[in-house]
């Protein structure tokens, strides 16, 4: 009679790991299969402001000797919008350890997706001997609603 007994108590406790098997398939799978499909191409962070915009040129007015950069920006899928460029102004492409750059503000407003638009930053005045560098230090977009 006691092999009787041992054989019930095998297949309840193999019934056990079955339904635990079970239940633990039906509520990790589904886990498994949204991390598996999330790629992360649906959302993603949102790309940098400073990818969409670059300084075309770099040059010092004659009548006022002051450095202006001209600035172009590309327009992003989201939708119209505009930009506010922080363009640094420097005497040397690498940055000076402790130094401060010159900077000026430009907005370039109303650029729709998969335009270029156009802004000029104008800096300060600038010595004579020195060529300056231009160079975009930040860049925000805002969505127009």
């Amino acid at each position: 009679m006691a092999v009787s007994v041992n054989v019930s108590a095998l297949k309840w406790q193999g019934w056990v790991v079955g339904l635990s098997s079970l239940a633990a398939l039906l509520v990790f799978a589904p886990l498994g299969l949204y991390v598996w499909a999330g790629d992360g191409s649906d959302g993603g962070p949102p790309r940098a402001a400073v990818a969409d915009v670059r300084v075309t040129g770099c040059r010092v007015d004659g009548a006022s000797r002051r450095v202006v950069a001209a600035v172009e920006a590309a327009g992003r899928s989201e939708g119209v919008g505009a930009y506010v460029v922080t363009v640094e102004f420097r005497e040397q492409a690498e940055p000076v350890p402790g130094g401060r750059a010159a900077q000026a503000l430009v907005k370039v407003p109303g650029v729709a997706p998969g335009a270029v638009e156009r802004g000029e930053a104008v800096g300060p005045v600038w010595q004579a001997a020195a060529v300056p560098w231009c160079g975009v230090a930040a860049a925000e977009f805002t969505p127009v609603p």
